[in-house]
């Protein structure tokens, strides 16, 4: 996964991405250590990025997405938010939304 390092980054990457997954955590968050892996290992099989971020590090994206716990996994389709998971995340619903990003992406690439 890609870093994202700070809020202008982030504004570049939304604008120039069609399709990509964010994964936010935060510093001391077991659950988002826990999670990382397995989300993780889902980037190698779809053809769109996976960016993290750590909220503490780029607070102006956590108020923008009004994220207010992690960790978060995002889901974005030319630019606007299409699922979001927080806090505890079932791996197969995940997958489902990942399957449906990839097939909208099908049709515009």
């Amino acid at each position: 996964m890609k870093e994202i390092g700070s809020f202008k980054q982030w504004l570049d990457i939304i604008a120039s991405e069609p399709r990509l997954v964010v994964f936010v955590k935060t510093n001391h968050c077991s659950v988002c250590e826990g999670l990382y892996p397995q989300v993780a290992e889902l980037e190698e099989d779809y053809p769109f990025p996976f960016y993290r971020v750590n909220a503490a590090q780029v607070p102006e994206m956590a108020g923008q997405l009004a994220l207010f716990t992690a960790p978060v996994v995002l889901l974005f389709h030319e630019g606007k938010e299409t699922a979001r998971f927080a806090r505890f995340v079932p791996m197969e619903q995940l997958k489902y939304r990942l399957d449906e990003l990839l097939e909208w992406g099908e049709g515009h690439a």
